[in-house]
């Protein structure tokens, strides 16, 4: 029977040879085990138990030739140091999300922590994470909005397993909450253009209604921004995800909306633009 480091070795070589993250084969090996990375490095010469031997062969082998997200494979994803669930309705939450949370929540220090009660829309919602940690961080009064009720069940899971306070409705943007104002709005929309070639494990694995932002992937941005004056509070904060692609467009849109706005852009790890905050609090 294979011990765990013969399993661990083969996969990792046959991950590369794919083209695919080595560590990933690591992560499932300890998921299926399941055994904590001390306990795998003590246990590397044993032989793997045969029923966990056989899920894990099962998991790997669609990680590495069917392109199956890992996230998918185990049913979640770390997110600010929380495990949010994830499925093929939602898109996988990714590090600049956890990015934009962070100046989000710098940004609430800043402007917002002395008042009462600050009320916060988060758009587009999917799995919930960006608005559940936003919740759970701050006090804030959270809403968040998405039109596909299988992301909202997915949402509403993830919040009831944090015990978090947030009110998701469905429907279009700002279709929910058409006659209520907020002073924090976060949006990370769909912005890939049509046309842009996505890698195999995120075209036919996560929903392309939450990937794909129309023919120059503004589409979305274009609807929200041109909808914010009637859904600003005093002091505001927007705040978005986008390519780096579509910075310059996006403040753009955003000066010839708002008045008096201050924008602000932010790099990524990469040193990309890809995260745009308009205010009137500076």
């Amino acid at each position: 029977m294979p011990t765990y480091g013969g399993l661990l070795k083969q996969w990792e070589k046959e991950a590369l040879e794919e083209g695919k993250e080595p560590t990933a084969v690591k992560l499932l090996l300890l998921h299926f085990a399941p055994l904590s990375p001390a306990e795998l490095v003590a246990a590397l010469d044993e032989e793997m138990p045969m029923r966990a031997k056989e899920r894990f062969l099962h998991a790997v082998r669609e990680y590495v030739h069917a392109h199956k997200p890992i996230q998918h494979i185990t049913g979640y994803e770390d997110f600010f140091g929380r495990s949010f669930f994830v499925n093929p309705h939602v898109l996988i939450p990714r590090y600049e999300t956890e990015e934009l949370a962070e100046h989000v929540i710098d940004y609430f220090d800043a402007w917002f922590a002395g008042m009462e009660r600050v009320f916060l829309l988060d758009i587009g919602t999917g799995s919930g994470s960006l608005a559940i940690t936003l919740a759970l961080e701050r006090n804030v009064h959270v809403s968040a909005t998405d039109i596909s009720s299988e992301a909202l069940a997915v949402a509403r899971k993830n919040c009831e397993r944090f015990s978090s306070d947030v009110r998701f409705l469905q429907g279009d943007l700002f279709e929910p909450v058409q006659n209520e104002r907020f002073h924090i709005i976060v949006s990370n929309p769909p912005y890939i253009p049509e046309s842009e070639t996505l890698p195999p494990d995120v075209d036919a694995h996560e929903p392309s209604l939450a990937l794909r932002g129309g023919e120059d992937g503004l589409l979305y941005f274009r609807k929200i921004i041109r909808q914010l004056p009637k859904h600003l509070r005093t002091p505001y904060l927007v705040a978005f995800e986008h390519s780096y692609e579509q910075a310059s467009s996006i403040r753009r849109l955003l000066e010839d909306t708002l008045r008096d706005v201050s924008i602000i852009q932010k790099k990524d790890m990469q040193g990309r633009d890809r995260l745009t905050f308009a205010t009137d609090a500076m």
